[in-house]
C-alpha cells in the first residue's frame, strides 16, 4: 500500500521538513509513503477560480490513477485516533493507495472537495501548511501503531 501526501506548496521551515522525514521513516516496509509538493499558483490579481483551477490541475496530475482521494477541509468529518487506525485498516484491507490532499492558503477547489472518495479534518483549529504536513503523517504513524499493536501509541 502507498500513502500518497499531496501538499500544495513547495517550501516548508526546516523543522517541519525535519519532523515529517522523522515519522515517514518509521513505517514499515509494507506501507510506502511518499510526499509529492505541488507548486502553489502566484495569488497577484488572479481571480480565485482561476488559482482554484491551476492548482487543482497540479495535484490531479500528481495523483496516480486509481488512487482513493482523500481531500482534507475543514469541513470534513472529524477523526478519532482509533477512527483514523479503522479507516488506515480497512484501505490496506483493500489494498487501495491513498492520495491524502492537504490545499494551499485558499483551501482546495470546491469541485475537487466534492470528488475526493473522502473529506476529513485534522482539527478544528486552523493551522499552517507546515504543520498540516506534520501533524497528518504523525496521526497516520499513530494509526498505524494502534493497528499494529505497536507501544508507541498507549491506550
Amino acid at each position: 500500500m502507498k500513502l500518497l501526501i499531496v501538499a500544495v506548496g513547495q517550501r516548508v521551515p526546516d523543522w517541519a521538513a525535519s519532523a515529517y522525514e522523522d515519522y515517514a521513516k518509521r513505517f514499515p516496509p509494507e506501507i510506502k509513503v511518499e510526499l509529492k509538493a505541488v507548486k502553489t499558483e502566484p495569488r497577484g490579481s488572479k481571480t480565485l477560480e482561476t488559482l482554484y483551477a491551476a492548482e487543482r490541475e497540479r495535484i490531479e496530475a500528481a495523483i496516480p490513477r486509481g488512487a482513493r482521494v482523500v481531500a482534507l477541509d475543514e469541513r470534513g468529518t472529524g477523526l478519532t485516533t482509533r477512527a483514523l487506525a479503522d479507516r488506515l485498516k480497512g484501505w490496506q484491507l483493500a489494498g487501495d493507495d491513498v492520495a491524502l490532499v492537504i490545499g494551499g492558503p485558499d483551501g482546495l477547489d470546491p469541485a475537487f472537495r466534492q470528488a475526493a472518495h473522502e473529506r476529513i479534518r485534522l482539527s478544528d483549529l486552523t493551522l499552517p501548511h507546515a504543520m498540516v504536513r506534520v501533524l497528518l503523517i504523525e496521526q497516520l504513524y499513530r494509526a498505524w501503531s494502534v493497528n499494529a499493536g505497536h507501544p508507541y501509541h498507549r491506550e
